[in-house]
């Protein structure tokens, strides 16, 4: 699935929350220690991550990237 930001980046943390993994940003800290989180196929645990356009984020089997 393609997410449109804007501006240059988004950082893990938002991300998780516009795709509604989370529902705020208070979750994200746990969410990214129990969820299967990849970056462009590296795992990821860090939610101030910065994600650009072209990345390809894998959340639990789904598909993002990032445009």
């Amino acid at each position: 699935m393609d997410i449109k930001i804007n501006g240059d980046y988004i950082t893990l943390g938002q991300f998780l929350k516009l795709t509604n993994f989370i529902s705020s940003g208070g979750e994200a800290k746990l969410a990214l220690k129990e969820l299967a989180i990849t970056v462009n196929g590296e795992t990821e645990n860090r939610r101030g991550r910065k994600l650009r356009i072209s990345d390809v984020i894998i959340i639990e089997g789904s598909k993002f990237h990032i445009v």
